[in-house]
């Protein structure tokens, strides 16, 4: 078969997602796979690192074996063989780089969120399409082992009417005070003015995550709070945190299914997975994880019977059954990857553009109205 090699920027990978996400699972995975099969040729994916700091650059790229990086950005969008642009750098820096990209006349690919504010995010995507570029946002829960084993099951109708979903996500992210117990998050997720905060980083996955399995967000109720109000940083040096770092909100839907997430990076993790879904139907309900699913069916359900005076003789845990299946499930960023490479390539679909990385801007910014208001906010 024909190999197609297509140029790729990697802008601002030297990050933790940046690396592992994207660099080394995605593209590299690809590579060292052969490629991606499409039609009658192979999409053969020939990245090169860009980024402000050269000894970052060079370890990482002699560290994962990527011959071409560069600090001189310009340079490179100037030359025609990159034809896609991808960006991971910080939030608060991403617009200038899209901008230059698409000037450059690049498909554009990034992660989320797309900008920090909504505007910005239609924007950058009404200046791609207007461009005529393909354009995409990273929206990779949708292609979680767990996520895709309940869609199975819902599209055979065991759930029957699904009426409410409750989410917890989260973890305990250490302060860094103590030497023995390191943050295992940069210190910018806790300061608003570098784009870090809860309700910026995690209501925009909750957006595609809603729109996709259960309906359009119509409305949307929030609080959010700064927990620990200080944290050590990577020089050791203490930092007011300025960023929300828990939200907790409950979302409606066209479809008249209600969604409560949970999101906090302060709570220790009694629970499936670090993030779980419980999906109650009329005929089943389902525990979404991030790879395993288990179900309970309305035949399996028991029947408990209120008596706080006694221990409970029913094991709650019990009945419930998880999905199992033959399949192989590949890392989700990696797929998303290989359908935009083909969106690119043969104009295969892509739905998930930069304007559907915007909605999940638009909620995160309702989300702050309502925490403001103490109230219900629409989402046009």
């Amino acid at each position: 078969m024909k190999v197609r090699n297509i140029g790729i920027i990697l802008n601002g990978v030297t990050g933790r997602m940046g690396t592992n996400q994207h660099l080394v699972r995605s593209i590299l995975a690809i590579r060292e796979q052969g490629g991606v099969v499409c039609g009658d040729e192979i999409i053969m994916p020939d990245p090169i690192l860009t980024g402000r700091n050269a000894e970052k650059l060079e370890q990482l790229a002699v560290k994962h074996g990527v011959e071409k990086f560069s600090t001189d950005l310009d340079a490179v969008l100037a030359d025609p063989y990159y034809e896609i642009f991808f960006d991971a750098s910080g939030t608060p820096h991403r617009i200038p780089f899209l901008e230059r990209a698409i000037a450059a006349g690049k498909h554009i690919y990034c992660e989320k969120p797309t900008a920090v504010v909504a505007s910005e995010a239609y924007r950058i995507a009404d200046c791609a399409e207007q461009a005529g570029l393909k354009n995409g946002a990273v929206q990779d829960k949708l292609w979680l082992p767990g996520i895709r084993k309940f869609l199975a099951l819902k599209e055979q109708g065991f759930f029957g009417k699904i009426l409410s979903v409750r989410g917890e996500f989260g973890y305990w992210v250490f302060t860094g005070e103590n030497p023995d117990q390191p943050a295992q998050r940069p210190s910018w997720n806790y300061r608003s003015e570098d784009g870090g905060g809860m309700i910026v980083d995690m209501h925009c996955h909750w957006r595609y995550v809603i729109d996709n399995l259960f309906g359009k967000v119509t409305r949307v109720f929030c609080k959010a709070a700064t927990h620990i109000d200080q944290r050590r940083n990577e020089s050791g040096e203490m930092f007011p945190c300025t960023a929300d770092d828990s939200a907790y909100a409950m979302f409606e839907t066209d479809t008249g299914v209600i969604c409560q997430f949970n999101s906090s990076w302060a709570v220790r993790v009694r629970r499936d997975d670090l993030l779980t879904m419980q999906v109650d139907g009329t005929e089943g309900s389902a525990i979404v994880g991030l790879r395993k699913c288990w179900v309970q069916h309305q035949k399996d359900t028991p029947r408990p019977v209120w008596n706080p005076d006694i221990d409970s003789p029913l094991n709650f845990y019990d009945n419930w059954t998880e999905v199992t299946d033959d399949k192989t499930y590949d890392n989700a960023f990696k797929i998303q990857w290989e359908m935009f490479l083909k969106h690119v390539v043969a104009d295969v679909p892509f739905p998930w553009t930069l304007r559907e990385g915007a909605k999940g801007v638009q909620l995160a910014e309702l989300s702050w109205e309502s925490n403001a208001k103490g109230a219900w906010v629409d989402v046009p």
